[in-house]
């Protein structure tokens, strides 16, 4: 049986922490009037019984502080299935098996940069180094994709984009997905480096024009990085 620590239990973001450096943004969304009215949809669907995932929406803005930030990887919304969510985009807690979106991550990885898939879908050694792995949506509701999408969630999210993309430190963008490849109007095209492809879902990761697998996303955001002076992501 699920544990109850594993959905989501208040809708107040003041309850969930973050990164000090995000915390004014996030202030300022919590009391604007789409802040409010996200945060009184949830607690509306709480009380209703819904099961909302991840417990933990914002934990990315915990683990990667906006100055330490290098990539960012852009996703849909969270998963849907029971312990699977933990807040970060396509990252699953040690002992949950990987969904398909994830194999075919470490798919890619592997035939990119030849590195073995390792033993556990837990991406929060990306997020220790400057990866912000951001959904689009940060909340979902049991087998119901997107059902959490357009209440709010991507007012925050545009506003964690635009942050990024105005910083001097220059950062790889990797757009998945239709949804994220609508954000790439926010970010600066010369002073970043953006990288498009299909979603990595097994629906559309080998589908024209921009097919996920054989992306080479990591080996170019390393080379870019690199060229920018800066450490490559031991993804």
């Amino acid at each position: 049986m699920e544990s109850g620590a594993a959905r989501l239990r208040s809708a107040d973001l003041a309850d969930w922490p973050v990164e000090s450096g995000w915390a004014d943004l996030v202030a300022a969304f919590r009391n604007s009037a789409p802040g409010r009215a996200l945060t009184r949809y949830l607690g509306e669907r709480l009380e209703a019984g819904a099961v909302i995932y991840p417990p933990q929406p914002l934990r990315a803005l915990e683990l990667t502080a906006p100055d330490e930030v290098r990539v960012v990887i852009l996703g849909q919304d969270p998963y849907h299935g029971p312990g699977q969510a933990e807040g970060l985009a396509f990252s699953v807690a040690p002992g949950v098996r990987p969904p398909p979106s994830l194999r075919n991550i470490f798919s890619e990885i592997q035939r990119d940069l030849d590195i073995a898939p390792p033993a556990h879908g837990s991406l929060v050694r990306w997020a220790r180094q400057g990866v912000l792995l951001l959904n689009t949506s940060l909340t979902v509701e049991a087998d119901r994709p997107a059902s959490h999408s357009m209440r709010g969630w991507e007012v925050l999210t545009d506003e964690l984009i635009r942050q990024c993309a105005q910083s001097e430190l220059p950062k790889v963008f990797l757009l998945w997905g239709a949804h994220a490849q609508k954000k790439a109007s926010l970010i600066d095209p010369v002073r970043h480096r953006v990288l498009m492809a299909n979603h990595p879902s097994p629906l559309s990761a080998r589908r024209g024009p921009l097919p996920f697998i054989g992306c080479g996303h990591f080996r170019q955001a390393n080379g870019w990085l690199a060229s920018q002076g800066s450490e490559p992501v031991r993804w």
